[in-house]
């Protein structure tokens, strides 16, 4: 059995740019040379295939498939790096290591999950099959937002949580819930990175009063980005622009990635 990480990226609520911050992450990771996977469990409303170019006609095997009996996890296992891109983000992921396990976003298997719910010993099987079967050395999850028992599950197999929050009230109230359930978890490595922050705030303080908040590291503060809007999935914003703010603010994370025990 491999020794790979299971790295899973939370928020409370949606609209905090968790999928993109996803697939930004784990391509960042992958240019380090290590062996990466992303694995969409957003079965309800999957979207990270977008930012790696992948549409239902490309789709294959997915996700759901494995949980229902119908494909192995070898075919769910897309390599993103074996796909010539026209993107010039994308582009730099040619011979990296990264595979995508995409969900179905057919509206008749999303309905089926809906209404039958979510094997979790499945699901789980499926995280620790990717792992082993593709050797990972990272295994980024894209949770559902919020809190449910696949949520909760991928929170309990996780080596390292990250939780993205902006610096909202709101956010603020649901992350304090989040940190409350890993902690009683036990979750390893807990970090915590602000997404959409307003660029006159002073990100210094805005990290100081989080981390003294929630008694917790903040990886990094990320600011609201037009430009990131504007890009709008159709790239990976951190490979095509990697000068830009949100790309600098975005790769801080990735030492506490590599660096945790």
């Amino acid at each position: 059995m491999s020794e790979g990480k299971i790295v899973s990226i939370h928020s409370f609520r949606g609209g905090t740019g968790k999928s993109n911050t996803t697939a930004n992450l784990a391509a960042q990771v992958a240019l380090t040379g290590k062996r990466v996977g992303v694995v969409d469990t957003d079965i309800q409303s999957p979207g990270i295939h977008v930012l790696f170019g992948l549409d239902e006609a490309k789709m294959g095997k997915t996700l759901n498939d494995f949980l229902h009996g119908k494909a192995t996890i070898r075919e769910v296992g897309f390599a993103v790096g074996d796909q010539p891109s026209s993107e010039e983000g994308r582009a730099k992921l040619a011979g990296k290591n990264l595979w995508l396990f995409p969900s179905s976003i057919r509206g008749g298997e999303i309905s089926q999950i809906l209404k039958e719910g979510i094997d979790f010993n499945l699901l789980n099987e499926a995280l620790q099959k990717a792992i082993s079967e593709f050797d990972l050395d990272y295994l980024f999850v894209d949770t559902h937002p919020g809190l449910n028992e696949e949520t909760l599950l991928s929170i309990a197999t996780s080596d390292i949580l990250i939780i993205i929050l902006r610096p909202d009230n709101q956010d603020l109230q649901g992350t304090s819930v989040t940190v409350d359930i890993a902690r009683s978890l036990d979750v390893p490595n807990l970090l915590l990175m602000v997404n959409k922050a307003l660029p006159k705030y002073d990100f210094a303080a805005i990290k100081n009063e989080i981390q003294a908040k929630f008694d917790a590291p903040v990886a990094s503060v990320l600011p609201l980005s037009f430009d990131m809007a504007e890009n709008a999935s159709k790239d990976l914003f951190s490979l095509r622009y990697p000068d830009h703010e949100w790309s600098k603010a975005l790769r801080q994370v990735v030492p506490f990635i590599l660096d945790a025990k």
